[in-house]
């Protein structure tokens, strides 16, 4: 897939949100437009010279460089102005590794981060040291520094690879158990700062990170929650994505982002406020297309345009005049405000209850527990009070079946009818 032309302008306030987001202060920002890159510096030697000079005037700590640059580029910038020089990979990876919290996350944030330094002069990062726990110092007899460095950084990754198994499989256990007490997963994901925790937190009331920073949510996050049909449903709140992911970042993930490859529904969250925001769709959607999601197939997802209440009056209304619970368009919404969430909520409802299947249900007058029963675990369409007890029209989720059918028998009859 092409993805859609992003202005420089736009580019570079992201590196600089993305710099802020690990508490550095940008002295200086420069946009250096590329014709051709230059294989051993990216950039031509004008704009190289002219970074020397500012290099000189700020002194900085670091030169963050937001493009991908091979350790040849890298290290040869680093000689011409005297610095150290991060890339895009590199600066991603460490706002990741300050977030993370939980074990599988700081375990794929190492992962991911060795995978990347083990291909560069090792000896050299030594601002992301903490990341190796500060390995790299001790060596068999005869080993330079960067063979230690290396033979250590490949000990680890095969142990984080081991650990990272027994992860996914506990991770599997509680999708089991998930299983067993079945509700329908619906995985809000969207570009970094899109607003899908504040809207997770609004829906939830919950109090996940919502900052506006870049990448506020690293680990997934799930609660449960009711819809306008009282039907219960998890909701879980996801990493954002970003153009130009690094490639460890997208593999190692993957397993944090199971939730969303196992969601029965997806959200697709969008800043509409963004001038990028055509731009950031396309980026979460090649994402998606990574992880094997085909967003355009038969996979159930809605688009949610966010952050309304950031638009002028007339395109707010516009926007909120077009929303339909039964249709396949976008839907407006303000995370913060609530405007149209009952539509969104609607909607979810609508679509997953297209799954449900439609059964009729005799109890006896004296079964006030299987009454009971049926309005908890099932959508009642309709009731008929006779002499010998309630007659249920119910929509029953399928993996909800196989329950109605162990409780209920001969009682439960399939009606030839879907909702």
């Amino acid at each position: 897939m092409e993805l859609a032309w992003r202005d420089s302008q736009a580019r570079l306030e992201e590196a600089v949100g993305l710099t802020a987001a690990i508490g550095l202060v940008v002295v200086s920002a420069q946009i250096a437009n590329i014709a051709r890159p230059v294989p051993a510096t990216l950039i031509g030697s004008g704009k190289l010279d002219e970074i020397a000079q500012a290099v000189r005037e700020f002194d900085p700590e670091v030169v963050i460089v937001n493009a991908q640059l091979t350790p040849v580029q890298q290290r040869n910038l680093e000689r011409a102005w005297q610095t150290k020089v991060v890339d895009r990979t590199a600066l991603i990876l460490e706002i990741f590794g300050e977030r993370a919290s939980t074990r599988e996350g700081r375990l794929q944030v190492e992962l991911a981060h060795l995978t990347y330094q083990r291909s560069r002069l090792v000896r050299s990062w030594t601002h992301l040291e903490r990341q190796r726990g500060g390995f790299g110092f001790l060596g068999g007899p005869g080993e330079t520094q960067i063979e230690t460095d290396r033979r250590l950084i490949g000990e680890r990754l095969a142990k984080i690879r081991k650990e990272l198994e027994s992860v996914k499989r506990t991770r599997g256990l509680h999708r089991e158990a998930r299983r067993r007490v079945p509700y329908p997963v619906v995985a809000l994901v969207g570009y970094t700062n899109a607003g899908k925790s504040t809207l997770f937190n609004t829906l939830t009331k919950a109090q996940v990170i919502a900052e506006n920073l870049l990448f506020a949510t690293l680990d997934p996050t799930m609660r449960a929650i009711k819809l306008p049909d009282r039907r219960q449903i998890i909701l879980s709140d996801t990493v954002g994505f970003i153009s130009d992911l690094p490639t460890e970042l997208v593999a190692a993930f993957r397993a944090t982002l199971e939730e969303v490859l196992e969601a029965n529904l997806i959200v697709h969250v969008r800043d509409t406020s963004h001038r990028e925001s055509e731009a950031q769709k396309a980026d979460v959607l090649k994402v998606l297309s990574d992880l094997g999601i085909d967003a355009g197939g038969e996979r159930l997802l809605i688009e949610a345009l966010n952050k309304i209440d950031l638009l002028p009056e007339e395109a707010r209304e516009g926007l909120l005049a077009q929303n339909r619970i039964n249709s396949d368009a976008p839907i407006a919404i303000s995370a913060v405000s609530g405007l149209g969430l009952d539509i969104l909520l609607e909607r979810i409802a609508l679509i997953l209850g297209k799954e449900r299947i439609i059964l009729f249900l005799k109890l006896d007058a004296a079964d006030g527990e299987g009454l009971a029963w049926s309005y908890a675990h099932a959508h009642v369409l309709s009731r008929r009070d006779t002499e010998n007890g309630p007659h249920l029209e119910i929509a029953v989720d399928p993996y909800e079946l196989e329950r109605f059918s162990m409780k209920f028998g001969e009682r439960l009859k399939a009606v030839p009818t879907s909702v």
